[in-house]
């Protein structure tokens, strides 16, 4: 069973208690350790870079994960809230041009938007064709081919391995940058060229999972959670589908 991180409140109250019982007890002045990584995975004191290889290991082995934030590619700012397990992912994008939902079985791919966001890829003029096609469409999933660029570039965010595979990639010279603590997880931070190549959390508590990540030159901020959290994934039902069986718009 994967492991998840647990915020840590109750256990830090838990050793007050235990510490105050001590001190009452024995007349000790103090209870606690100096040693940030007491009671952690271990990971904190490793050399940088098995850091990054144990967090790439956790990461690959982990069957499901939910990823939230803003990515910046080609140009173009995405927020992204996706939940990605081995055979696809399911969640939703929003970009300049609007949002929408992503939904990946397998190697089937389907878009979901409302009327607005398909008459604005048919250039939004809003009239005619373009608007009959565009209600039609409108909160269906919409089938996108493979053969369509649009399946290559939006199926990328559905694929856990090889999404993860590019955003844990911090630039430059690893260094350590202390220790940290992201919803109540300690973690330690690993940077890239000091920062300006990326920052990488990774949890001190269970699996050494990566729980935030800032990309290189200002390239977005995400955070990984709900690791080995299983969710559903199925195709929709076909009432609620449409085959477009041609190039979608661009977006």
């Amino acid at each position: 069973m994967t492991e998840i991180p647990q915020p840590r409140t109750r256990r830090s109250a838990l050793v007050a208690a235990m510490c105050a019982l001590v001190v009452a007890g024995t007349g000790l002045v103090g209870c606690g350790s100096d040693d940030p990584d007491a009671g952690t995975n271990g990971v904190g004191k490793l050399p940088v870079e098995q850091i990054q290889s144990r967090t790439r290991a956790a990461a690959k082995s982990a069957p499901a994960v939910r990823l939230a934030g803003t990515v910046v590619s080609n140009g173009g700012t995405f927020k992204l809230d996706m939940r990605l397990k081995g055979d696809g992912g399911t969640g939703s994008v929003t970009s300049k041009n609007g949002a929408f939902g992503l939904l990946r079985v397998g190697e089937h791919l389907f878009l979901k938007a409302d009327a607005e966001f398909w008459n604005r890829q048919a250039g939004g003029k809003g009239g005619g064709g373009s608007e009959a096609a565009a209600n039609k469409l409108d909160g269906k999933y919409v089938k996108v081919p493979t053969s369509d660029p649009a399946y290559k570039r939006f199926s990328g965010f559905t694929d856990k391995d090889l999404l993860l595979d590019g955003l844990l990639s911090l630039h430059g010279a690893l260094t350590t940058d202390g220790h940290h603590e992201q919803n109540g997880v300690r973690t330690i931070r690993i940077t890239g060229d000091k920062g300006s190549g990326g920052t990488l959390d990774v949890s001190l508590e269970g699996q050494p999972y990566p729980l935030r990540l800032v990309r290189a030159g200002n390239a977005g901020t995400l955070t990984l959670s709900e690791w080995g959290k299983d969710f559903t994934l199925a195709l929709p039902p076909q009432e609620e589908t449409v085959d477009y069986g041609r190039q979608l718009p661009s977006s």
